[in-house]
């Protein structure tokens, strides 16, 4: 602040201190502190106290002329009304390219080489797929708004990466059944947390809609749960099922804090503030690896039990279109990949091999399989 004659904090200066602090990569421990000190700044300036420590996303700027030209991709997704998760996405890409590009002395889209972008995804060693993914986008959206010429076609067409087909984790039903037996429910922490592994295991919600679910999305006169989901912002409506409908009343009766916040699912220490993603995330972690069923070489978050959940309507014969609607995918493409686990239905396509007759080894005398 002294560098720059200023004299009085306040949020935006914190923001712009930040923007400054962060180039490409994972975010360092120092960094990490730095946007602590500022969150405590913020929390004593408008609210008079600290709140617990938790992650705050740093917003990546795209400066420039390049990153004039990047903010219009951005404004161009935005249009087609992508998730607000995928528009971060690319925006932390596109930042990391643009520092990248700054670092090597390119000042404008025309110094873009081959070899500024060759160099750029080398140096992520493990998130090329997305990067290249990314990085192809905006150089068509550039050559489409005649940006750039055809230039790059070449290296993209060439640079070929693709992902390695993952098997979805799940559990048997017996196992989740073990699962959601060993909570310990006689505190509001335990009340709380069972009932948001309900959600995950008997409705297959995500994460983000478990934190996010607010008393409005509950019907509790026609047992329905309406929401848009965080991920696709598809609108679904679930019933809403006697377990997990306990579950809930139970934790809002005698273990969530009395306070005027319409979400379901708060933190259990003061200041209750709504519970996030990963919150939701540690908390089904932790019941999951301490039930005592097998995870090795599994996942073991919500997202294993959202698996687990079509895995058990593929073996009762649901449909893929109502396994689709009922995990909320955009289409039931997304669905097939629920395939890979169904074996008991992948062993009834396998077709039986034929008997070979005796005259094909005795042919020629036998002189091929004698």
């Amino acid at each position: 602040m002294s560098a720059h004659d200023i004299e009085n904090y306040s949020p935006s200066i914190g923001e712009e201190f930040l923007s400054t602090c962060h180039h490409y990569g994972e975010i360092r421990h120092q960094e990490r502190e730095m946007i602590r000190s500022i969150q405590v700044l913020d929390d004593m300036l408008s609210l008079g106290l600290i709140r617990k420590r938790c992650f705050t996303p740093v917003f990546h700027t795209l400066d420039g002329k390049i990153g004039m030209e990047m903010e219009k991709l951005i404004i161009h997704l935005t249009s087609l009304r992508r998730s607000q998760v995928t528009i971060n996405d690319y925006r932390l890409y596109l930042s990391e390219f643009l520092t990248h590009l700054n670092l090597s002395g390119v000042n404008s889209v025309s110094e873009i080489a081959d070899k500024h972008i060759l160099s750029f995804v080398s140096s992520h060693p493990t998130n090329k797929v997305n990067i290249v993914s990314a990085l192809r986008v905006l150089f068509r959206f550039w050559k489409a708004e005649h940006i750039v010429d055809g230039r790059f076609d070449g290296l993209f067409d060439t640079y070929k990466l693709r992902k390695k087909e993952r098997i979805p984790s799940f559990y048997t039903a017996a196992e989740v059944n073990i699962v959601e037996n060993s909570v310990n429910r006689s505190s509001g922490v335990g009340k709380r947390n069972y009932a948001m592994l309900l959600l995950a295991s008997r409705l297959g919600l995500r994460a983000s809609d478990i934190a996010n679910l607010q008393f409005s999305n509950i019907d509790w006169d026609n047992n329905v749960l309406t929401l848009v989901m965080h991920k696709t912002r598809k609108v679904i409506e679930l019933p809403l099922l006697a377990d997990v409908g306990n579950a809930i009343i139970d934790y809002l009766q005698h273990g969530r804090p009395q306070t005027v916040s319409q979400n379901v699912f708060l933190s259990c220490k003061a200041p209750y503030v709504p519970a996030t993603k990963s919150m939701v995330c540690s908390a089904i972690n932790n019941i999951i690896c301490k039930s005592g069923i097998d995870v090795s070489a599994k996942h073991h978050g919500p997202h294993s039990l959202r698996h687990s959940l079509a895995n058990v309507m593929l073996e009762k014969g649901t449909t893929l279109p109502v396994i689709s609607e009922s995990l909320g995918h955009r289409s039931t493409e997304t669905t097939l990949t629920y395939l890979k686990i169904d074996i008991k239905s992948l062993i009834e396509c396998a077709i039986p091999v034929p008997p070979v007759p005796d005259a094909f080894y005795k042919q020629r005398g036998g002189a091929f399989y004698g």
